[in-house]
C-alpha cells in the first residue's frame, strides 16, 4: 500500500467515524433513520403514452425544474445515500439530489416502474377494448405486475436504504405506483385502490421515519407543487383521504 493509499484509507475511516458519531438515536441508543421516497418529475411525453418501463423517456424542462425543487427541499437534510430506479427519468431526478450532498447515485432494480400490458399506448377506450382480457381482475391487477409483488420489492429496497443510512437519511427515487404500494403496505392498508386517488404527485416526497428497523411514521410533501399546473401526468393526479 502506498502512502497515498494509506492516507485515503485513514481519511475514509475518519469519515465513517465522524458519521457514526453524528448518528441520531433514541435515549436507549436505537438509531433513528429517515428514508425519503421521491417520485420522478414530469416526463417529455407529447404523445401522452403510458411509457412504463420503456427506455428513452427523459424529463421535460419542467421535469428538471421539479427535480431541482425536490433537491432544494432535501438540501439541508442529513442525506448519506441516494438510490434510484434504473429508468432515465428517475436517474435524472436523483442527480441534483445526490449532487447537493456530494454523493453518487446508486441504482436498484427493485425501484423500477411496474410492468403493464398497456405500455407504449395512449390509454383510451380503443386501447382498453383491444386489451380487455387483461382488465378482468382489478384486484391483482390482471393488466400488470401484481400489487403484492410491487409492494414486496419496494419493501426490500426500503430496508436496504435504511440499513445503508442507519442513524441518518437516505433518498430513493422511484415511480408513482411502486411508491403508493410501498406507502399502503407500510400503513397496513389494502393494496387495491383507484389509480386516480394516489397521493403521489410528480416530484413528491414520501418520507418514512424509522425507530430501529420499525417504520413509525409516514410523511408527505410536494416541493414541486408550484409546477404541477399544466404538467403532463398520464397516471393522473390524486388525493385519497387517509384514515
Amino acid at each position: 500500500m502506498t502512502s497515498a493509499d494509506r492516507d485515503a484509507a485513514l481519511s475514509d475511516d475518519a469519515g465513517r467515524s465522524d458519521r457514526a458519531d453524528t448518528r441520531r438515536t433514541l435515549y436507549d441508543g436505537m438509531p433513528v433513520t429517515l428514508v425519503h421516497v421521491v417520485r420522478h418529475g414530469e416526463v417529455h411525453n407529447p404523445g401522452r403514452i403510458l411509457y412504463g418501463r420503456l427506455p428513452g423517456h427523459h424529463l421535460s424542462e419542467r421535469g428538471h425544474q421539479m427535480a431541482r425543487a425536490a433537491a432544494d427541499h432535501l438540501a439541508q437534510r442529513d442525506v448519506v445515500h441516494v438510490v434510484s430506479s434504473p429508468l432515465e427519468r428517475a436517474r435524472e431526478t436523483a442527480t441534483p439530489i445526490a449532487e447537493a450532498h456530494g454523493l453518487p447515485v446508486a441504482l436498484d432494480d427493485n425501484l423500477i416502474e411496474s410492468s403493464n400490458v398497456l405500455e407504449g399506448l395512449v390509454v383510451d377506450a380503443a386501447a382498453l377494448r383491444s386489451r380487455w382480457r387483461h382488465l378482468l381482475n382489478p384486484l391483482r391487477p390482471s393488466w400488470g405486475e401484481p400489487y403484492r409483488q410491487i409492494a414486496a420489492r419496494m419493501q426490500d429496497a426500503l430496508a436496504d436504504a435504511r440499513r445503508r443510512a442507519e442513524g441518518h437519511e437516505a433518498v430513493m427515487v422511484s415511480h408513482q405506483l411502486p411508491i403508493w404500494m410501498l406507502r399502503r403496505s407500510i400503513q397496513g392498508r389494502r393494496l387495491v385502490h383507484h389509480p386516480r386517488r394516489r397521493e403521489c404527485s410528480l416530484a413528491s416526497v414520501t418520507s418514512v421515519l424509522f425507530h430501529g428497523t420499525f417504520p413509525v411514521r409516514v410523511m408527505y410533501a410536494e416541493p414541486a407543487a408550484h409546477l404541477l399546473a399544466g404538467a403532463v401526468d398520464v397516471t393522473g393526479a390524486s388525493r385519497e383521504a387517509l384514515p
